[in-house]
């Protein structure tokens, strides 16, 4: 199956909700790192992280086909 194809095909349920909670991650890790406001260094390294973290579940998520049987 070529990549473009796993992407395309359906996925189970419980892996879109990993990919929504992913996608929050990834959506906080940005309000983070955007923050107008000058925050300590370690709560910007969280950002980058969630960032990063939420990415990676997003994609592996994403890339979880149902069973074609």
């Amino acid at each position: 199956m070529k990549i473009i194809d796993r992407f395309k095909a359906p996925t189970p349920k419980f892996h879109r909700i990993l990919r929504n909670i992913g996608l929050g991650l990834i959506a906080a890790g940005g309000a983070i790192v955007a923050s107008p406001v000058a925050l300590p260094m370690a709560i910007a390294s969280l950002g980058t992280y969630l960032i990063v973290a939420g990415s990676v579940a997003t994609a592996v998520a994403q890339s979880v086909t149902a069973d074609r049987k």
